[in-house]
Protein backbone atom coordinates (compact mmCIF):
# COMPACT_ATOMS: atom_id res chain seq x y z
CA UNK A 1 0.00 0.00 0.00
CA UNK A 2 1.25 3.22 -0.85
CA UNK A 3 0.20 6.70 0.51
CA UNK A 4 -1.77 8.59 -1.43
CA UNK A 5 -0.50 12.11 -0.44
CA UNK A 6 2.88 13.34 1.89
CA UNK A 7 1.43 16.07 3.66
CA UNK A 8 4.61 17.39 4.53
CA UNK A 9 4.51 18.23 0.60
CA UNK A 10 2.19 20.70 0.94
CA UNK A 11 3.57 23.44 2.90
CA UNK A 12 -0.48 24.29 4.68
CA UNK A 13 -0.51 21.12 5.30
CA UNK A 14 2.57 20.45 6.92
CA UNK A 15 1.94 23.92 9.02
CA UNK A 16 -0.95 22.05 10.49
CA UNK A 17 0.53 18.89 11.32
CA UNK A 18 3.39 20.34 13.07
CA UNK A 19 1.51 22.75 15.31
CA UNK A 20 -1.17 19.74 15.65
CA UNK A 21 1.86 17.37 16.76
CA UNK A 22 2.31 20.31 19.07
CA UNK A 23 -0.69 20.54 20.62
CA UNK A 24 -1.13 17.04 21.68
CA UNK A 25 2.68 17.27 22.94
CA UNK A 26 0.27 19.52 25.74
CA UNK A 27 -1.21 16.27 26.95
CA UNK A 28 2.41 14.84 27.64
CA UNK A 29 2.61 17.15 30.47
CA UNK A 30 -1.09 16.19 32.10
CA UNK A 31 -1.15 13.73 34.57
CA UNK A 32 -2.79 10.84 32.58
CA UNK A 33 -0.09 8.27 31.89
CA UNK A 34 1.46 7.74 29.31
CA UNK A 35 0.16 4.03 28.82
CA UNK A 36 -3.01 5.06 29.24
CA UNK A 37 -3.00 7.99 26.38
CA UNK A 38 -1.32 5.30 24.42
CA UNK A 39 -4.26 2.45 25.00
CA UNK A 40 -7.54 5.04 24.46
CA UNK A 41 -5.31 6.42 21.15
CA UNK A 42 -4.68 2.83 19.72
CA UNK A 43 -8.60 1.97 20.33
CA UNK A 44 -9.52 5.36 18.28
CA UNK A 45 -7.05 3.96 15.48
CA UNK A 46 -8.75 0.45 15.51
CA UNK A 47 -12.67 2.21 15.50
CA UNK A 48 -11.33 4.19 12.28
CA UNK A 49 -9.10 1.55 10.69
CA UNK A 50 -6.00 3.48 10.29
CA UNK A 51 -3.03 1.12 10.42
CA UNK A 52 -0.70 4.40 10.39
CA UNK A 53 -1.89 5.62 13.66
CA UNK A 54 -2.15 1.64 15.26
CA UNK A 55 1.52 0.88 14.54
CA UNK A 56 2.17 4.45 16.01
CA UNK A 57 0.56 3.96 19.47
CA UNK A 58 1.08 -0.34 19.67
CA UNK A 59 4.66 0.24 19.64
CA UNK A 60 4.62 3.92 21.94
CA UNK A 61 2.39 1.71 24.19
CA UNK A 62 5.18 -0.63 24.05
CA UNK A 63 7.81 1.21 24.48
CA UNK A 64 6.14 3.02 27.55
CA UNK A 65 5.59 -0.54 29.24
CA UNK A 66 2.71 -1.85 28.32
CA UNK A 67 2.19 -5.79 28.02
CA UNK A 68 1.33 -7.38 24.88
CA UNK A 69 -1.59 -9.09 26.39
CA UNK A 70 -2.85 -5.79 27.25
CA UNK A 71 -2.13 -4.35 23.75
CA UNK A 72 -3.23 -7.79 22.13
CA UNK A 73 -6.77 -7.06 23.86
CA UNK A 74 -7.50 -3.24 23.18
CA UNK A 75 -9.68 -4.51 20.54
CA UNK A 76 -11.75 -6.30 22.78
CA UNK A 77 -11.69 -4.52 25.89
CA UNK A 78 -15.51 -4.93 26.92
CA UNK A 79 -14.79 -8.73 26.39
CA UNK A 80 -11.42 -8.61 28.36
CA UNK A 81 -10.25 -8.82 32.41
CA UNK A 82 -6.71 -7.11 31.60
CA UNK A 83 -7.96 -3.31 32.19
CA UNK A 84 -9.14 -1.66 35.58
CA UNK A 85 -12.15 0.36 35.75
CA UNK A 86 -10.48 3.71 35.25
CA UNK A 87 -9.22 2.20 31.82
CA UNK A 88 -12.53 1.15 31.03
CA UNK A 89 -13.83 4.38 31.70
CA UNK A 90 -11.65 5.98 29.37
CA UNK A 91 -11.70 3.23 26.65
CA UNK A 92 -15.33 3.38 26.70
CA UNK A 93 -15.39 6.85 26.41
CA UNK A 94 -12.74 6.92 23.09
CA UNK A 95 -14.98 4.36 21.84
CA UNK A 96 -18.27 6.77 22.21
CA UNK A 97 -16.40 9.96 21.51
CA UNK A 98 -15.21 8.46 18.16
CA UNK A 99 -18.29 6.84 16.99
CA UNK A 100 -20.75 9.94 17.73
CA UNK A 101 -23.76 9.18 16.00
CA UNK A 102 -27.21 9.97 17.43
CA UNK A 103 -26.12 9.04 20.58
CA UNK A 104 -22.74 10.79 21.41
CA UNK A 105 -21.38 9.84 25.20
CA UNK A 106 -23.67 8.13 27.22
CA UNK A 107 -24.76 9.34 30.83
CA UNK A 108 -23.39 6.15 32.13
CA UNK A 109 -19.95 6.66 30.41
CA UNK A 110 -19.26 10.32 31.87
CA UNK A 111 -20.27 9.37 34.82
CA UNK A 112 -18.03 6.55 34.93
CA UNK A 113 -15.08 8.74 33.27
CA UNK A 114 -15.98 11.62 36.21
CA UNK A 115 -15.68 8.96 38.89
CA UNK A 116 -12.13 7.57 37.98
CA UNK A 117 -10.54 11.16 36.60
CA UNK A 118 -10.08 14.70 38.13
CA UNK A 119 -11.23 17.82 36.14
CA UNK A 120 -7.14 18.07 34.75
CA UNK A 121 -8.00 14.14 33.79
CA UNK A 122 -11.06 14.67 32.16
CA UNK A 123 -9.66 17.53 29.84
CA UNK A 124 -6.82 16.05 28.82
CA UNK A 125 -8.95 12.51 27.73
CA UNK A 126 -11.35 14.77 25.65
CA UNK A 127 -8.70 16.59 23.79
CA UNK A 128 -6.53 13.44 23.46
CA UNK A 129 -9.63 11.89 22.05
CA UNK A 130 -10.26 14.82 19.53
CA UNK A 131 -7.00 15.06 18.31
CA UNK A 132 -6.18 11.15 18.20
CA UNK A 133 -9.95 11.56 15.74
CA UNK A 134 -8.44 14.06 13.52
CA UNK A 135 -5.34 12.58 13.12
CA UNK A 136 -6.75 8.98 12.47
CA UNK A 137 -9.01 10.78 9.38
CA UNK A 138 -6.05 12.73 8.14
CA UNK A 139 -3.96 9.20 7.84
CA UNK A 140 -6.65 7.52 6.47
CA UNK A 141 -7.74 9.53 4.03
CA UNK A 142 -4.45 10.09 2.54
CA UNK A 143 -3.99 6.26 3.20
CA UNK A 144 -0.55 6.24 5.56
CA UNK A 145 -0.14 2.60 6.16
CA UNK A 146 1.61 1.51 9.26
CA UNK A 147 4.52 -0.53 9.81
CA UNK A 148 7.45 1.55 9.61
CA UNK A 149 6.61 3.69 12.69
CA UNK A 150 10.11 3.31 15.51
CA UNK A 151 9.07 4.77 18.57
CA UNK A 152 9.89 8.77 18.64
CA UNK A 153 10.27 9.19 15.37
CA UNK A 154 8.21 12.82 14.66
CA UNK A 155 10.37 13.89 17.94
CA UNK A 156 12.25 16.60 15.14
CA UNK A 157 8.88 18.56 14.76
CA UNK A 158 8.48 19.52 18.48
CA UNK A 159 9.03 23.39 18.67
Amino acid sequence: MEPRFNLFDSPTAAKVVKRFFNAGLALEQSTLPKALRELVELRVGQLNGCGFCVDIHTKEAAAAGESAVRLHLVSAWRHSTVFTEAERAALALADEGTLLGDRGVSDETWAEVRGHYDDDQVGALVCLISLINAATRMNVIVRNPGGSYKPGMFAALAD
